[in-house]
């Protein structure tokens, strides 16, 4: 067999391979004789066909299929001999495929990127400096309060933050337009879910009355043919219904897991996971930070095949996060709103991959169970997710893998400056979500770009 190897890009080879006429003909004169052994034509006893008859009616097909074979088998082999490291799978293509003359075909492919690393040298990077405060504690457990509260219906007017049920009908002009009526509706005054200026409006509305309403909808809102118009909405209020908070008492205490309804010990448990809810914030806050700066110091390749391979696997998220079910088709999801965050995220894999192999970082099983007994601390039966975890091989993979990544981002905090910044738990959280969006909003802009 000959091989050559055209590099065509950073990552993108051609192998041409040449299989001697001889070799293949004696391959498929041996499958069509092995497959004369086994068939039934009418008129001849089974093995008893002549091979003129058996070339004439299977000959084509054996032979694509040895050839088919034989591509695979030699493919597999040449990107071992060559050291080739493939991403994703090949497009393989016969050049000459005729009896008597030497197989040819070309296999084309991507291959990971050979990174050397530049360095993060000169970043900043600020880290939010967090204490959970008793203000802090107070106002999430007023949270807690809130979102386990019932509904009742008030004798008074509407006011932010109350729950109106209500009919309502929308119209452009005299015609009412699609999609813009509802009846027995909950509407929480104040939650933003309506138009703007509409929630609004219904403050100091009262049980039984009748209202008009009239709103702008926004240039960009996701209906063209209702994006800046001026709309009226005739609106029948039913209901108006005020919280009913529970109190901080045995009941509402063991709803969280404290069974013997203590309220110190319930105020401790709340706080100690605001605390790791602080921790993961300022953690991924920093994450980001480094992730970006590795980014721009390390403009890689990315192959096309693992963006793909990635941009398949968000829309399978976005699938489950709208509860589109198991059976929906991903594909009839446009790779366009997904492929530049696919594509950010396998060039930030490849680097923190090259990261880890450079600085030789490991994790051992006692890192990964204390990783897992960590993550199990927020649920009622820790010692149970614990021995789930532990006793499953891709959940461990999955651990091991985000503990590598932690070592990663620490190394590289090395080469940062790290700055400390005073903040509040709400901020550090908001922080950390900022950045988020702001990732979200840069990779967007680079996809209108390209």
């Amino acid at each position: 067999m000959q091989v050559s190897v055209e590099t065509t890009s950073q990552i993108e080879r051609r192998v041409t391979f040449q299989v001697p006429a001889a070799e293949v003909d004696e391959a498929v004169e041996a499958r069509l004789k092995d497959t004369a052994k086994n068939i039934r034509l009418n008129g001849f006893r089974k093995g008893r066909v002549p091979m003129s008859v058996v070339r004439q009616r299977y000959g084509r097909g054996v032979r694509d299929e040895v050839v088919g074979e034989l591509m695979r088998e030699r493919y597999v082999r040449a990107i071992t001999e060559q050291n080739l490291n493939p991403a994703g799978f090949p497009s393989i293509e016969p050049k000459v495929d005729e009896a008597g003359k030497d197989l040819e075909f070309v296999a084309s492919l991507e291959v990971y990127p050979e990174i050397e690393l530049a360095p993060i040298e000169g970043t900043e990077v600020e880290r939010p400096a967090v204490e959970v405060t008793d203000a802090d504690l107070e106002e999430m457990i007023e949270t807690l309060r809130k979102q386990n509260a019932a509904w009742e219906e008030v004798e008074r007017a509407a006011e932010e933050g109350d729950q109106v049920k209500i009919d309502f009908q929308g119209f452009l002009g005299d015609e009412p337009f699609e999609g813009g009526s509802a009846e027995g509706h909950e509407l929480v005054l104040g939650s933003g879910n309506f138009i703007p200026g509409f929630e609004d409006q219904l403050v100091g509305a009262t049980a039984g009355e009748e209202k008009e309403i009239k709103v702008t909808f926004p240039e960009d809102y996701q209906a063209e043919h209702l994006a800046g118009q001026e709309a009226t909405f005739k609106v029948k209020v039913h209901a108006v219904k005020g919280q009913s908070l529970p109190e901080v008492d045995e009941e509402f205490i063991k709803r969280f897991g404290v069974e013997d309804g203590d309220v110190e010990k319930f105020r401790a448990e709340v706080k100690k996971n605001m605390a790791r809810e602080a921790k993961q914030a300022v953690d991924n806050r920093v994450k980001q930070q480094v992730l970006e700066a590795l980014k721009k110091a390390n403009d890689v390749p990315v192959p096309q095949s693992l963006v793909q391979q990635e941009t398949d696997a968000l829309k399978r998220q976005a699938a489950q996060q709208f509860g589109l079910g198991e059976d929906f088709d991903v594909s009839q999801l446009p790779n366009e709103l997904f492929s530049e965050q696919a594509k950010g995220r396998v060039q930030v894999g490849l680097l923190l991959a090259e990261v880890i192999k450079a600085n030789e970082l490991a994790a051992d099983d006692d890192e990964i169970r204390a990783k897992v007994e960590e993550l199990a601390e927020q649920y009622q039966e820790p010692q149970q997710v614990v021995d789930y975890y532990m006793g499953n091989d891709q959940l461990k993979t999955q651990v091991k893998s985000a503990i590598l990544e932690e070592k990663a981002v620490d190394k590289l905090l090395e080469q940062a400056t790290v700055k400390d910044v005073e903040m509040s738990y709400q901020e550090a959280l908001a922080a950390a979500q900022q950045g988020e969006k702001a990732d979200e909003a840069e990779e967007g802009e680079e996809e209108a770009k390209s």
